[in-house]
């Protein structure tokens, strides 16, 4: 196989300080509002707006702490990628209804964050039991599930993007002219610089965009004075409980996110010039998936919510070209750091929206792209095109439309809420029930078009 000329630095290559810096950045901008929103959201709806700094700030901590495992691995645990890995967006609607209930029952602060995080902390061996027995359950751990899910993952995010290049949620001036201006240079001005003859200047990203919007003076340093100057992480802070009638629904979405982890440490592993299948691929999943689970674990004892591998970052690896592990070294550290100095990371948030959106929004759509190129590494027959049909039809769905699924039972409601879980979940009932026929099987013989991960990375050029 001929080397893939996009990766200007392998797995295994150790760039210098400023090069490994400067891409460990980029990664950092297109996770950072994800890894502290969860925490955000839910703090907020459940009222718990005094312990919002130190959740953030764990999460943040915890994030670095999970990222180095992943990237350096211990053992059979991390997958040697850079996988960064951030609060699960999986989780939230789960968490909340059984905070809600937590509280609407008179339950205190204390008492909230305590269960949450308890069945939290249980639900993690269920992700690291699956992944001993990745290797037995191939059957649905496949390109064809895994696609799906990375296509799913990408088309949710996007909204994402798009909500923050407007504004973000709830602004005041939400669709301005000012912010679609802003968010659109900062897109352009990276879509230039990707197509730049000098490969260095593709690591540039929002630095111009956040120039820009500091001269029109977006950018206020006043509610810095606010944040604490450290933040100490203390072990099961809040205490630790267990609701069995909660553990269920976490149980279930644990499941799916190691599903989730594939897909994303799948396409991980195709930007970065990896195969995508055998023993070597199936050990790095087996490993990232382990580490998903022991790190939120780690999660939960440190007082944040379940942690899983982001796909935002395999973005960055595509549009940069810098696919070494070492640069997750340097993501790690400096997402301690952000965690333990929250003045820091509270720098960092006061970047406007519309810079990250302009940003994120392309990066979220290659998720997307590679989930697409991932389906398409294999032929697509009658029985894959009817799972993925249905799967996307029913994920996309319930983004588009998430009353539809109002009336069912709570467990199934905080199952199948998240799109990506919808379409998984999907995903893997059909493989299992449709059986792979003797057609079926004699048209993937006959088909001699399977292409390789190197004719798919030449498609996409």
């Amino acid at each position: 196989m001929k080397p893939n000329t996009d990766v200007l630095f392998a797995l295994n290559d150790i760039p210098t300080v400023n090069q490994s810096i400067t891409a460990a950045l980029q990664h950092i901008l297109a996770c950072f509002v994800g890894i502290i929103t969860p925490s955000l959201i839910i703090g907020t709806a459940l009222g718990l707006e005094p312990e919002i700094p130190y959740l953030i700030s764990m999460s943040l901590f915890v994030s670095g702490v999970a990222t180095f495992i992943q990237a350096k691995t211990f053992g059979p645990v991390g997958c040697g990628l850079i996988a960064v890995q951030g609060t699960s967006f999986a989780f939230i609607s789960a968490l909340l209804i059984a905070g809600l209930s937590i509280k609407a029952n008179g339950g205190s602060k204390e008492e909230i964050l305590s269960t949450l995080l308890g069945v939290c902390f249980i639900g993690a061996f269920i992700e690291i039991i699956v992944s001993l027995f990745i290797n037995k359950i191939k059957r649905v751990i496949t390109p064809l599930t895994t696609g799906i899910v990375i296509t799913t993952i990408g088309i949710s995010l996007i909204k994402v993007g798009i909500t923050d290049l407007a504004g973000g949620f709830g602004s005041a001036n939400f669709g301005s002219i000012e912010n679609l201006t802003l968010g659109l240079f900062v897109l352009v001005t990276i879509i230039a610089l990707n197509v730049s003859s000098n490969p260095w200047v593709r690591l540039s990203g929002m630095i111009l965009g956040t120039i820009v919007a500091s001269d029109l003076g977006w950018v206020s340093f006043a509610s810095l004075a606010e944040q604490p100057i450290v933040s100490i992480p203390v072990p099961f802070k809040y205490g630790i409980n267990f609701d069995l009638d909660i553990f269920i629904p976490i149980a279930l979405i644990y499941f799916l996110t190691a599903l989730e982890t594939s897909g994303d440490l799948t396409a991980n592993s195709l930007f970065c010039g990896l195969p995508i299948k055998g023993p070597k691929y199936l050990k790095r999943i087996k490993g990232g998936i382990l580490a998903d689970g022991v790190n939120s674990a780690i999660a939960a004892i440190f007082n944040t919510f379940p942690n899983t591998t982001f796909g935002q970052n395999n973005a960055v690896i595509q549009l940069t070209g810098v696919a070494s592990r070492h640069v997750g070294f340097y993501v790690a550290a400096m997402l301690v750091i952000l965690g333990l100095f929250p003045i820091i990371g509270g720098a960092l948030q006061l970047m406007p929206k519309p810079v990250l959106g302009g940003a994120t929004l392309v990066m979220f759509a290659t998720i997307a792209v590679g989930g697409i190129k991932i389906l398409a590494s294999e032929p697509i027959d009658r029985r894959k095109s009817l799972i993925i049909a249905t799967s996307l039809g029913t994920g996309l769905g319930v983004l588009m439309v998430p009353d539809a699924i109002q009336g069912l039972p709570v467990a199934f409601k905080n199952v199948l809420s998240s799109s990506v879980t919808s379409a998984g979940f999907t995903a893997i009932i059909m493989s299992i029930l449709i059986p792979e026929n003797k057609v079926t099987k004699q048209e993937n013989t006959d088909a001699s078009l399977s292409p390789s991960v190197e004719k798919i990375k030449q498609q996409s050029k």
